[in-house]
């Protein structure tokens, strides 16, 4: 993973034992554990256990992660070993001496978790620059993406805009989404757009 400067921040806080630091980690990357988790196809309390468990490792192990913007993919291997000790041990009631060992066991879910721990992040960073717009720029994308969308009329009556204002404003609040630190830390390089790209009102 590129290395998160928010990340990094949230760890280095949580080790100073400051507890909003620690929840904000958690809210993160909990959606995360539990997507990795259905991919082994765990049940709800196996996904608990094995959720309690990586939280649990990680507040041993906090102070000694070398790498503070490495936690998420830390988070993502803690997690799948956890759900083969589960599936182990499960096998072991089942079918007793069946189970090959773990060390030897393949990992053929790592490219699916690793798609959910990009998505993971991106979605983190998403919110992240979303909290940084202004307060008019986050009621306007909110009511855009409202299923259904909220009718332009509407819109320009709650924030006191002209109908006509409602695309240019989109518009500068996507670009300004684009340009946000989080998000373009999660960009190729060369994939910032160079300029505001222009939306024609189609309303």
């Amino acid at each position: 993973m590129r290395d998160d400067p928010q990340v990094t921040s949230l760890v280095m806080r949580a080790r100073n034992g400051d507890q909003r630091a620690w929840d904000a980690l958690v809210e993160r990357y909990a959606p995360l554990l539990w997507s990795i988790c259905r991919r082994y196809r765990l049940n709800d309390a196996d996904a608990e256990d094995v959720g309690q468990a990586v939280w649990m490792r990680l507040v041993d192990q906090l102070d000694s992660l070398r790498d503070p913007a490495a936690l998420p993919g830390w988070l993502a291997t803690t997690t799948r070993r956890e759900c083969i000790q589960v599936q182990r041990v499960a096998g072991r009631h089942g079918a007793a001496g069946q189970m090959p060992d773990l060390e030897n066991i393949p990992d053929q879910h790592t490219a699916a978790a690793d798609e959910e721990l990009l998505r993971a992040e991106g979605n983190a960073a998403l919110r992240d620059a979303f909290a940084r717009l202004p307060r008019d720029w986050q009621r306007l994308l909110a009511m855009l993406s409202a299923d259904p969308p909220v009718p332009y009329a509407e819109i320009s009556a709650r924030l006191g805009i002209s109908i006509g204002s409602i695309g240019p404003n989109r518009g500068r609040a996507l670009e300004r989404l684009r340009r946000d630190p989080a998000i373009v830390a999660l960009m190729p390089a060369g994939a910032v757009s160079r300029g505001p790209r222009r939306s024609p009102v189609r309303r």
